[in-house]
């Protein structure tokens, strides 16, 4: 079956909008539960005198998910930081070229990275390690890193195979420096 390259830039397209729907909702729940976790240790320590145990082992764990899944929303959006010292010494023809060689060198970046975290959660589930404050397997937290990396290595290797789909990058004006 041969996909011509439209069929490809159409599902790359859709598997980037649905990853991205994922992401936010995964994103958006854990931080609602980090937000829920605070507000409940603060009121009980002010009601009690003592904080609820668990509430920072678990606004970490939340934290985990916010931070992870939105690095991949910030790739998508092109808003995650970016020096931008050396734009301008090289020719402005060669932009192209080396936005798609960026690309890939993220992509790799991102896959090699989820390679090692994947190991780390291996290794963690082979041990069965568990949280000390609230005994539970680590494991399902720390698989949220090699899946942010992953996602972002694919994500970043369809923004070089087709690029239209490369998010625009905002003026230095427009990010306020």
């Amino acid at each position: 079956m041969n996909k011509s390259p439209s069929t490809g830039l159409r599902l790359a397209s859709r598997w980037l909008a649905r990853c991205g729907q994922g992401e936010r909702l995964i994103t958006f729940v854990a931080f609602m539960i980090l937000v829920f976790v605070v507000f409940a240790d603060v009121a009980v320590r002010e009601i009690s005198g003592t904080g609820l145990h668990w509430a920072r082992q678990i606004g970490v764990y939340a934290n985990l998910g916010v931070v992870m899944l939105g690095m991949g929303l910030a790739s998508a959006d092109a808003a995650h930081l970016r020096p931008r010292f050396a734009d301008a010494w090289l020719p402005e023809a060669w932009a192209p070229a080396l936005e798609t060689l960026g690309q890939w060198l993220m992509a790799a970046f991102c896959a090699a990275f989820a390679a090692v975290a994947g190991s780390v959660v291996a290794d963690s589930l082979i041990m069965q390690e568990r949280s000390a404050v609230l005994r539970i397997v680590v494991w399902p937290f720390q698989a949220l890193i090699p899946l942010a990396f992953g996602l972002a290595a694919i994500r970043h290797a369809l923004f070089a195979l087709y690029p239209p789909l490369r998010p625009s990058v905002p003026a230095p004006a427009e990010q306020g420096g």
